[in-house]
């Protein structure tokens, strides 16, 4: 079976068919979440907090992003494939992000890119697009931006703000995005926003009115305990899960009870 394409997302959304898009880094989980049936994996500069403990997105590089895209690629056939472009990779000017994009595409055997920003980034998102390389875009609390905001907090919220968000969110598609991700935004934005464009939202704390979903892999498996922001919903409680795996593994080797007879050759 094909990959899912930028244009079958598409058709989703305006068949009205919820698009369902997981975070993840590697070829076991990618595994995984193809089986349990996902459209989209998005491998995302979060790798900077879950996979390598910063406190935020900024540290992580394009060799990072292009290592896990591979990763996840060599573990899944059918969902479509989102590589993030981390920040100084694209800000710089058209060229670097044009250059950072292919190389997410031809290294990281992804089949689109993700970029942050709004009317500064149309330039390059329209000089990516020209070249073949679908973008997706990402409004709101972009993380890229957490100390320019002076922490993780909900975007969009007076009317002023609201306005802007809707015509950078304008300026995207016009631009040639074909796709938007929309996080920490209020609801009923997140639903202008949906209602105003042709291209398909994807929310993460915004609402249930966007076209489709985003949540972290980590996150919705209920992996750390401490974090609970309120846009999340943990389907598992793999920390205690994983911890007690691991505590029953630890017993039964000081016991002598493992390995067995049956598990020696």
């Amino acid at each position: 079976m094909p990959r899912i394409s930028t244009h079958t997302l598409r058709k989703k959304a305006q068949d009205g068919e919820k698009i369902v898009m997981v975070t993840c880094y590697d070829a076991t989980f990618a595994r995984l979440v193809d089986a349990a049936g996902v459209d989209a994996i998005l491998i995302g500069d979060s790798l900077g907090m879950v996979i390598q403990g910063h406190e935020h997105t900024i540290p992580v590089t394009l060799d990072d992003v292009i290592y896990h895209c591979r990763a996840v690629a060599r573990g899944c056939a059918r969902p479509h494939l989102v590589g993030d472009l981390p920040f100084g990779t694209y800000q710089a000017s058209t060229d670097d992000a044009l250059r950072s994009a292919a190389r997410l595409l031809k290294e990281g055997c992804v089949q689109s890119v993700k970029l942050e920003g709004g009317e500064a980034v149309t330039e390059s998102v329209y000089r990516m697009t020209q070249a073949g390389i679908p973008v997706m875009g990402h409004l709101g609390l972009t993380p890229q931006s957490v100390h320019q905001f002076g922490g993780y907090r909900v975007q969009g919220r007076t009317t002023s703000a609201a306005e802007r968000l809707l015509a950078e969110a304008r300026a995207l598609q016009d631009a040639g995005a074909f796709s938007l991700v929309l996080e920490g935004v209020p609801a009923d934005l997140a639903e202008r926003v949906t209602d105003t464009l042709d291209i398909p939202t994807i929310g993460i704390g915004a609402g249930p009115a966007c076209d489709g979903q985003v949540l972290v892999l980590y996150d919705l498996l209920g992996l750390d305990d401490r974090f609970n922001p309120k846009f999340l919903k943990k389907f598992d409680n793999l920390q205690e899960r994983v911890v007690d795996a691991v505590s029953r593994f630890g017993r039964e080797v000081r016991t002598g009870d493992f390995p067995t007879a049956h598990h020696s050759h």
